[in-house]
């Protein structure tokens, strides 16, 4: 998959932590380094706990679709480098919870 580096619209599939049926939302992401980044500025939504209860993840960008595996980022620097890509009003210094996703193959 050829991706330019920077912010994209991108559908993360994840299973649901209570019900184990599967759930896609479509999220402002980044693409960087040839790895997802999704961010929120609190842990409270559903997609960011179900990623963490089941990190298996499907991600749809431009008609393609990718396995991944998701993890939360605990690099701080990486973190604000992702909200700089994702954002370029005053969110871009804000500090975020950025959920990790590596794609596979």
């Amino acid at each position: 998959m050829e991706l330019t580096e920077g912010p994209l619209r991108a559908v993360l599939s994840t299973t649901g932590r209570r019900t184990g049926r599967d759930h896609a939302v479509e999220l402002r992401a980044v693409y960087y380094n040839g790895r997802f980044y999704f961010s929120r500025r609190s842990p409270d939504s559903d997609w960011l706990r179900n990623a963490m209860a089941n990190p298996k993840v499907t991600i749809t960008v431009g008609g393609r679709t990718v396995q991944g595996t998701a993890s939360l980022v605990t690099d701080q620097v990486l973190a604000r480098k992702i909200s700089g890509l994702k954002y370029s009003d005053s969110r871009s210094g804000e500090s975020r919870v950025v959920l990790e996703v590596i794609p596979h193959g």
